[in-house]
């Protein structure tokens, strides 16, 4: 399929060909007719992403002070290296289109079904959209207008968070495209609609959607604003404007009515003067997007609704509102057209939005031509040497390659120049550009294609937790090696059903989970402290883990939580040193009014292992930030090790100690390193599938130890 990516280390633009994305539970799969290109929000996108780094930086300085905090954290070789990471991606653009469902999982949308689409409505020949940011198209509203849809939605949500009742003055500043959509739907709304912009090029279509006045954006405008409204002043003021500059907002209280609206809609300056501000007594507003539900993972991925009794207008029913305030000819999208472009010619239609061109515009289509009759194009097959009779296959396949796994397993992979097969990931763009970064012989989106590649003979799985057993389970099952990133699994039906397919793989499978703390040389090195221990050890651990945001996926109760998504890298820790398996263990947590245990944070959990030894791990969030992130502490037959954040450890021994330093990395190098060496026969597991199994059971039996309140055995 065809779609519109840029590269975000140059804002390069390209019209792609890439793999269709595969249909996820609580989505559908939906086929383009026609999107539209947001030109304030997308005009912006591509501008910062072609601007130089410092270019950037001054754009973003939210961005900047998220590396400035990075580097305090792991210093600035790790963040740079972050940092070009994240810059050597493609973005997806565009939030709005209209087209057919191809595929759904959802009993609300069927094959066929004429839907609206918002959030992940790239500009692409095929979609995939979460159920609550698709709502069905009446009848009787063509792709055209419907594909409007979620502009018109951001509009809306605007008029309603200004409160705009029947009869009242409310003034729009920025009469461009979003503009002129929150007239149309403020004269629905039987109020008076004074139009302000600093061009006059679209008064003449303002007043042909009913608007009753339009002026200049100036200081004169505060005068006919006043004249206009019997001295009173505007009963609200929505911003629809997109500039940097402060006097959008400014000139806004001016021309407000005493205690009256203000709602920011666009992206403007925010230095505010007081005076007006405090003397009218303004209700400054800020409107999020769609509605109610945006940017809550909840609601948008996991498919949530909120109880229309408590949420009357969520961005869903937003949404509904728009396509059926069109359907009766309420809002006019047709006249708001100025151009239309054919996905393939898609680099024109944004050569018109930046300005290259230098035309007038206002409403910029892309349009996929024969979306509506053409059947689907099957996906791309991927045909590979296969590996001669009763030889084992040598290649290396990936599914999911997010972040950690581009940051610490793909670049060890690539330096020790193994040959990678496929990658899979759920975007389409991500899948292209991570097989073109580090030399895949393809890229998919459907995880089929590289588990049923008869080249591929060994598997790393970096997907979401949720999803690692059925793979790893799926992956033993056709022989194939595999490294997995922690957790191994979230509950105790898949940690069982792996274990049986584990079982039944051919001898010699080798199965690794990525704990890979034991690995690195701190720990390597305190093992070797105590290598002539006879007696038992007390280990205390203490991790620093920092609090997330309520709607992070990893505190998503499909995903494990935190416990079992993290703890179990420190209970393996405990195992490496003891050598011993974990027979019992008693998690309780911080529990105050505000405490959050469910979620698996602030939490203190004790083990007992099988030769006497006693472990403590503290995962806290409840420290101070600056905290070193680790901090351990072992002791057993008189000796004791104390590891500080992996860059010192301090040995104690006969009233002496010894520092040594270290570089502070955590052991990823050297973890796949060996697991290649595993897989090619060269070595032994350092990490057995039986420990691999304790450690995860044991953060299964903590997580039913904080809900019971009791010590568990293992």
């Amino acid at each position: 399929m065809l779609q519109i990516i840029q590269y975000q280390k140059t804002g390069e633009l390209s019209v792609a060909d890439l793999p269709s994305p595969q249909l996820k539970q609580g989505s559908v799969l939906v086929r383009n007719v026609a999107s539209v290109i947001s030109a304030g929000t997308e005009r912006s996108s591509v501008q910062t992403a072609q601007a130089s780094l410092v270019g950037k930086a001054r754009s973003r300085p939210d961005l900047v002070r998220q590396v400035l905090d990075n580097v305090k954290r792991e210093g600035l070789v790790a963040t740079y290296e972050k940092v070009q990471n994240r810059l050597d991606n493609y973005k997806e653009l565009g939030y709005s289109s209209a087209g057919i469902v191809l595929q759904s999982s959802v009993p609300e949308f069927r094959t066929g079904d004429r839907v609206a689409c918002a959030g992940v409505a790239y500009h692409a020949e095929e979609i995939l959209v979460p159920k609550n940011l698709a709502v069905k198209i009446p009848d009787s509203v063509p792709f055209e207008s419907a594909a409007f849809t979620t502009i018109g939605a951001i509009a809306l949500q605007g008029v309603r968070q200004a409160e705009a009742r029947l009869g009242e003055t409310v003034a729009v500043i920025g009469v461009g495209l979003l503009g002129l959509l929150t007239i149309q739907l403020l004269k629905a709304a039987g109020c008076r609609v004074i139009g302000l912009d600093l061009s006059d090029a679209n008064f003449a279509m303002a007043l042909q959607f009913g608007c009753d006045a339009t002026m200049v954006s100036n200081e004169d405008a505060i005068r006919k604003t006043l004249e206009l409204t019997q001295a009173r002043g505007a009963d609200a003021v929505i911003i629809t404007a997109s500039t940097q500059s402060s006097e959008p907002a400014n000139l806004a209280m001016k021309m407000s009515r005493k205690r009256g609206r203000l709602v920011v809609v666009g992206a403007i300056g925010m230095e505010l003067q007081r005076s007006p501000f405090y003397e009218k007594e303004l209700d400054f507003r800020i409107s999020c997007s769609y509605g109610p539900g945006r940017y809550d993972a909840a609601y948008e991925i996991e498919g949530h609704d909120y109880p229309i009794g408590y949420v009357r207008w969520t961005e869903n029913r937003n949404m509904e509102a728009v396509l059926d305030l069109m359907s009766q000819q309420r809002i006019d999208c047709h006249s708001l057209i100025t151009h239309r472009f054919p996905i393939a010619n898609a680099l024109s239609a944004y050569d018109v939005v930046t300005g290259k061109t230098n035309e007038k515009y206002l409403a910029v289509v892309m349009e996929y031509p024969h979306a509506e009759t053409q059947p689907r194009i099957a996906t791309r097959s991927h045909e590979l040497a296969s590996p001669q009779p009763g030889q084992k296959a040598e290649g290396i396949g990936f599914i999911g390659a997010g972040n950690f796994a581009q940051s610490y397993l793909l670049p060890n992979l690539t330096k020790a120049g193994i040959s990678l097969t496929g990658v899979v990931t759920t975007s389409p763009a991500h899948a292209k550009k991570t097989a073109e970064k580090f030399g895949f012989a393809f890229g998919e989106t459907d995880a089929s294609k590289v588990l049923d590649n008869d080249s591929t003979g060994t598997l790393f799985i970096a997907t979401r937790h949720d999803s690692h057993a059925a793979y790893v389970s799926n992956a033993l099952k056709r022989g194939k090696h595999v490294f997995v990133e922690k957790p191994l699994a979230i509950t105790n039906e898949q940690l069982l059903m792996i274990e049986q397919s584990y079982d039944a793989s051919p001898k010699g499978t080798a199965l690794l989970t990525g704990f890979n703390r034991r690995f690195s040389k701190p720990w390597r090195d305190i093992r070797h402290w105590f290598a002539d221990a006879v007696e038992p050890y007390a280990l205390m651990y203490r991790v620093n883990a920092g609090a997330l945001q309520p709607n992070h996926w990893l505190m998503s109760a499909e995903q494990g939580g935190r416990l079992i998504g993290e703890v179990c890298h420190f209970v393996d820790c405990m195992q490496f040193i003891t050598g011993s398996r974990p027979l019992r263990v008693f998690a309780e947590a911080v529990a105050g009014r505000q405490s959050r245990w469910k979620l698996g944070e602030d939490v203190v959990i004790t083990l007992s292992f099988a030769d006497g030894s006693v472990g403590t791990i503290a995962y806290l969030t409840n420290t101070d930030p600056s905290l070193d992130k680790e901090f351990c502490e072992i002791s057993s037959g008189g000796k004791t090790a104390i590891m500080n954040n992996y860059s010192e450890v301090v040995f104690y021994q006969n009233r002496k100690k010894k520092r040594e330093r270290y570089d502070g990395t955590k052991g990823h190098k050297e973890e796949v390193q060996h697991f290649l060496e595993l897989i090619k026969g060269r070595t032994g597991p350092v990490l057995s599938a039986a420990s691999q199994f304790d450690t995860t059971r044991t953060t299964l039996r903590a997580v039913e130890s904080l809900q019971s309140r009791c010590a568990l055995d293992v």
